[in-house]
């Protein structure tokens, strides 16, 4: 969950690393640092903090000429956040440097054998043993790099993304991944390296993706090697062309990443839906559910696995699922999946969600599966990602750049995705009937527009924002497809905000959660006219019975519940399988507004990080 960035070329090397630490920093950002090598010796500098905590230290501390550097942010898991443990790393020689990302697992047994052998260690990294074992192999073969890069990745159990390089061969910076994303530029007579594109679009639209198990030796004036790590066998590269553009990692204006990603929702369904949703032939034309039709029909059951706000996402289609293509639905948190011994069979139908594509756990979940015989479906955003290439088949969700730590627009283009299946899926097994199907298309066509209705309540949600910043906890209630909505409203508010927050089920109150209700603990109810609206009007009867505080989120003309609530916050109406994507905007705005005037760092919030490629 670290960010990678390095180059070597003709420019010089350090604003190019900078900047691109800084477009990274979503991936963690506990401690940062740069090594370059100058055409003497190695210029390194790094400490706790941000980026631009380290570009304040390096002004002071290093020169930075060069031509060759590497550059890391830091998301811990071995060795707690310090200038010591911070990376890149040097070997006891001083010769070699390194920048990694993942979990070497088996790292202690590893560092008593090199500390027999007289090896000292500064840092409480299992990077540090790393780059030790290499200089090790290294020293005693007396090989090249490449070489003694490819023996020690043998060597290890876990997962990585590494960049390393020697001073005395400063030509040359060797590249391996395994579990972690890897990225390798190819511009004229330079290289770029990083965990994703971002930190090269302005300089090249070429790059290859390393796959798992890869390593690249990436060369000055004479380009890019790429082996297999395991059996030395030589992979002929595959060359991208990236369909980023710089201003969809900017922030176009915004204060905040996450505040324009708020407000792209709009476009990012229109996109997601685009050559998919043709209303007015009342088709739905996905390939990755066209040829594997047979496959989702004949299904026993469908496995949903994600984390997270994907795994909210996977909640609600299992609603969508169940009730419009009467097929039965189970989701599973990835990471429990993965250990609990699951039952799988060749009759299972798995779908996989990540917004990276690159989540750990949601990736061994499909090896798994695929183990076990089950047909994988992937649903991910980011292009020629670990999901997209491990799973059978899939479809991406055209989000575009997500840079805030804290998903929104990835949730709503989810349920977009999954909701398109389910009426593909209903429309084939004739469960739903002509005329319903044609108008849940027109209606799922109007939710982009929705959507900028709904943001139009920004201004009434920031007034109710400053009224219960101070609020220590928050109780979120939803029904049906709206419980699921209930727990990312919650999950939002605590991740930015880091004030506590539980999402259930309205009917699961009065089975203990009604014991918290008094009238210092808000309670935000999504309580649209569809769906089971008296039920949980009766809900918020017993709430303000108990001097509870009421914020509802409405359909558009409400009255029973706006005489009921403290606070009301409209939302146009549509149909009740397509109220999630507009219920969830006035809660990812409310936890936006909360955290802003609480003074936290909205795009990076403590503790988290963007991509968890790591268990």
């Amino acid at each position: 969950m670290c960010g990678i960035v390095g180059y070597i070329g003709h420019r010089e090397a350090y604003p190019i690393i900078l900047k691109g630490l800084k477009r990274l920093e979503y991936r963690g950002y506990d401690s940062a640092g740069i090594a370059l090598y100058d055409g003497t010796d190695i210029k390194l500098s790094k400490t706790k903090g941000k980026v631009e905590d380290l570009e304040d230290k390096i002004k002071k501390e290093i020169t930075t000429d060069g031509t060759l550097g590497i550059g890391h942010t830091r998301w811990a898991t071995h060795g707690v956040p310090n200038d010591v443990n911070s990376h890149p790393h040097y070997s006891n020689s001083g010769n070699l440097v390194i920048i990694h990302n993942g979990i070497i697992e088996n790292y202690e047994p590893l560092k008593q054998e090199l500390e027999s052998r007289g090896y000292i260690f500064h840092s409480d990294t299992d990077t540090e043993v790393l780059v030790n074992l290499i200089e090790d192999i290294k020293k005693n073969d007396d090989i090249k790099l490449g070489k003694a890069v490819q023996i020690a990745l043998n060597q290890v159990i876990g997962a990585y993304a590494i960049a390393v390089f020697d001073k005395s061969k400063p030509n040359e910076i060797v590249v391996a991944r395994l579990g972690s994303p890897l990225a390798i530029g190819i511009g004229d007579d330079e290289f770029f390296i990083a965990s994703d594109a971002s930190p090269f679009i302005e300089y090249t639209k070429n790059a290859i993706y390393l796959e798992d198990e890869e390593m690249a030796v990436v060369r000055r004036h004479r380009g890019v090697s790429i082996r297999k790590i395991h059996d030395d066998s030589l992979v002929n590269p595959y060359i991208q062309e990236l369909q980023l553009h710089l201003e969809q990692i900017e922030k176009g204006g915004y204060d905040h990443f996450m505040l324009k990603e708020i407000y792209e929702q709009a476009h990012a369904i229109s996109d997601t839906f685009r050559g998919r949703l043709l209303t007015d032939k009342a088709i739905i034309k996905m390939g990755g559910v066209e040829d594997n039709m047979k496959k989702f029909l004949n299904a026993d059951r469908i496995l949903i696995v994600a984390c997270g706000t994907s795994w909210h996402a996977g909640l609600v289609a299992e609603y969508i699922f169940e009730d419009l293509a009467r097929i039965p639905v189970e989701v599973e948190y990835a990471s429990e999946f993965r250990y609990r011994n699951p039952v799988i069979t060749e009759n299972d139908l798995v779908i996989a969600i990540s917004q990276s594509g690159e989540t750990a756990d949601t990736l061994a979940a499909i090896k798994l599966a695929k183990s076990r015989g089950a047909f994988v479906f992937g649903v991910c955003n980011v292009v020629g990602s670990s999901i997209a290439r491990e799973t059978h088949a899939g479809a991406y969700t055209h989000a575009g750049p997500e840079i805030g730590v804290a998903s929104t627009k990835a949730f709503t283009t989810q349920i977009t995705i999954l909701t398109l299946i389910a009426l593909r899926l209903a429309r084939a097994k004739g469960t739903i009937s002509s005329s319903d199907y044609r108008h849940h298309l027109f209606e799922l066509e109007m939710i982009p527009e929705k959507v900028n209705q709904a943001l139009e309540s920004d201004y009434m949600v920031k007034q109710i924002a400053e009224v219960y910043k101070n609020a220590k906890n928050f109780l979120y209630l939803g029904r049906g497809y709206n419980f699921p909505v209930a727990l990312e409203g919650a999950l939002k508010l605590k991740e930015i905000s880091y004030i506590h927050a539980e999402g259930y089920p309205a009917a699961e109150m009065k089975h203990g959660p009604i014991a918290l209700i008094d009238e210092d603990m808000p309670t935000v109810v999504i309580a649209p006219r569809k769906g089971h609206y008296d039920k949980i009007v009766s809900n918020i009867q017993e709430i303000k019975s108990r001097k509870g505080v009421i914020i509802g989120i409405v359909t558009k003309g409400d009255v029973t519940v706006r005489e009921l609530a403290d606070h009301v916050i409209e939302i146009p109406e549509t149909l009740d399988c397509l109220s999630p994507l507009l219920t969830t905007i006035p809660l990812q705005l409310l936890s936006y507004h909360i955290a802003v005037m609480l003074g936290k760092n909205v795009d990076q919030p403590r503790n988290l990080a963007k991509s968890v490629t790591v268990e």
